[in-house]
């Protein structure tokens, strides 16, 4: 990106520090007192602070026209039917999965949530802090929305309602619709929405699924109901936290025993000394980098392996996923499912059964952790406890020999576009004066064979994605700072790691630490936000030359086979 000097606006971005800090302290105040009404008095500090930040992921949000790309990003990570309930309950896991309640899960967000009954939603909160503020924003702006749509369609002299509402109704409680039905659902909804017939029947088929080509009339309907009977009938939302929650938050409650299932794993399959080599990593590309082209290269002889990695990328080859993770099971890789309720679940790679790796002596093959995306301030906890020894059932104290660490993710980039690659030497914890810097092994040089813009630098992880602004991020990257990204992870696995190997003395003090990310999206630039929809193939040739560079370092220097050379 080619921005001069100084072109952020230093009051708008002090401005904007300053509703981030009001939002999370109101977010702790109304933690801690238990319950909160989200429009009365008690959330209107966080209604303010939103609004007078203006994130980037929700658009038009000061404006009085509804925001489509920030209700549909919203909608995919809060569990369904959420827009009907009038009571929103923040739980831990308190049982709920033993009892009949169908469990909801999000599209776009691995919580586990429950429909109580016709007013209440449970959400499971299991990766703490962060979690929650991700939940009270999403449910700050759909709130603000929702009346939004209220006021467009109550008369204030005598609050009576529109036709269009009354229509809208009619659509919403209907299934399914006809394409004439449908087309002049699409019409009221546009005066409702205060968007054009074509800017509602584009969005109309982003929030459809093949299960229910009709989602966006009944979650706009959703919406507006509550809010008028909250209006009308003096039915208040209301957003509780349950004391279990209250009472075990910040306690790494599900990272200890996420962490002592793992290690005790490892013990029971005498690999404690063997060297480990911990990469957080989504659960396919380390798997497809080592087993793709062993697998499909009778089927597909004249495919190179970027190729093959763009193949088990596209939904439509199942079969072909299968087929690789059926033989990895196989050839050394085991699987740990996550049932601490972290949603992190684990591969290990037993690289002395890896038949295309050799090794002089078997003592050196290193054992590989693939460890799913941790969430926010997840990640310290999860690296924490897994860092730590390993206290078998005689008490004995087994120190695991680690390697190295490696964080390969998706992060916003402020230098470039989406599909690059951001090589960090330093994170800068937004909020705090937390600042990590480190040696990282990855650098900018072991990407110029591969045609991939990368760039290097500070990363800061921030708070929240759905809180970053224009004015904020251009002061990171304007100013001394220099910040090339943004995350959600990296100081807090850093800020574990350094604890680890220089306080705790569990790990060596010279483990190796590797991150490279590579650009889900450009919070700078319109259009290339979160909200503006995934990556799709672009992805795929920055996570596999990021997993290749990982892997490279991991295996070459061990192992008597060279690999992605």
């Amino acid at each position: 990106m080619n921005a001069s000097f100084h072109s952020y606006s230093p009051s708008r971005a002090q401005e904007s520090t300053n509703a981030i800090e009001r939002l999370y302290i109101a977010m702790r105040h109304l933690f801690n007192r238990g319950f909160y009404k989200p429009m009365g008095i008690s959330g209107e500090t966080l209604r303010e602070a939103l609004l007078a930040l203006r994130p980037e992921i929700y658009g038009s949000i000061n404006e009085d026209k509804v925001e489509l790309n920030g209700l549909l990003y919203v909608m995919e990570r809060l569990p369904k039917g959420i827009e009907e309930c009038r009571f929103i309950n923040l739980t831990s896991e308190e049982g709920y999965q033993e009892a009949d309640f169908e469990v909801i899960i999000p599209k776009k967000r691995r919580r586990n949530c429950y429909r109580i009954d016709a007013e209440q939603m449970n959400i499971e909160v299991t990766r703490g802090r962060s979690e929650i503020y991700d939940i009270l924003t999403h449910l700050t702006f759909m709130y603000m929305e929702a009346e939004k749509i209220r006021k467009r369609v109550q008369l204030e002299e005598d609050d009576s309602i529109k036709r269009d509402w009354e229509k809208i109704e009619a659509f919403a409680t209907k299934a399914p619709l006809s394409e004439k039905e449908r087309n002049i659902a699409i019409s009221h909804l546009a005066f409702v929405l205060g968007r054009s017939f074509q800017e509602v029947a584009t969005n109309y088929e982003k929030f459809a699924s093949s299960e229910d080509p009709d989602v966006l009339v009944k979650f706009i309907y959703g919406l507006g109901n509550i809010s008028l009977q909250e209006a009308l009938q003096d039915k208040k939302r209301e957003i509780n936290f349950s004391p279990v929650l209250r009472d075990q938050i910040g306690h790494h409650i599900h990272s200890t025993f996420w962490a002592y299932q793992i290690k005790k794993w490892i013990h029971q399959k005498n690999l404690f000394e063997r060297p480990l080599h911990i990469i957080s990593a989504n659960m396919h590309s380390v798997m497809n980098t080592l087993f793709a082209e062993v697998v499909l290269k009778k089927q597909f002889p004249n495919a190179s392996r970027m190729e093959l990695y763009e193949l088990l990328s596209d939904d439509t080859n199942n079969e072909l996923r299968k087929d690789i993770k059926q033989y990895a099971l196989k050839n050394g890789m085991f699987l740990i499912e996550d049932n601490s309720r972290s949603h992190i679940d684990v591969q290990i790679f037993d690289t002395l059964k890896i038949s295309s790796l050799s090794y002089d002596d078997p003592k050196t093959a290193p054992v590989i952790l693939v460890m799913d995306y941790a969430f926010g301030e997840q990640a310290f906890g999860a690296m924490d406890e897994l860092l730590k020894p390993f206290e078998a059932p005689n008490e004995t104290l087994f120190y695991m020999n680690i390697d190295s660490v490696s964080i390969m993710g998706k992060a916003g980039i402020l230098e470039g576009e989406k599909g690059d690659i951001m090589i960090p030497n330093a994170h800068i914890f937004e909020g705090s004066s937390g600042n990590y810097p480190f040696i990282n092994e990855l650098c900018k040089e072991d990407f110029e064979d591969s045609d991939m813009v990368t760039c290097e630098g500070s990363m800061i992880t921030v708070l929240g994605t759905s809180l970053q602004n224009k004015d904020l991020l251009q002061f990171f990257y304007e100013s001394t700072w220099k910040t090339i990204g943004l995350e959600m992870e990296g100081a807090h696995y850093q800020k574990a790691i350094q604890a680890a190997s220089q306080i705790r003395h569990s790990i060596a003090e010279n483990v190796k630490v590797r991150y490279a990310y590579y650009a889900s999206d450009n919070p700078l630039q319109t259009g290339s936000t979160l909200a503006s929809g995934g990556l799709g193939t672009t992805g795929v040739k920055p996570t596999y030359t990021i997993t290749e560079k990982i892997l490279s370092q991991i295996l070459n220097t061990t192992s008597t086979s060279t690999l992605f050379e």
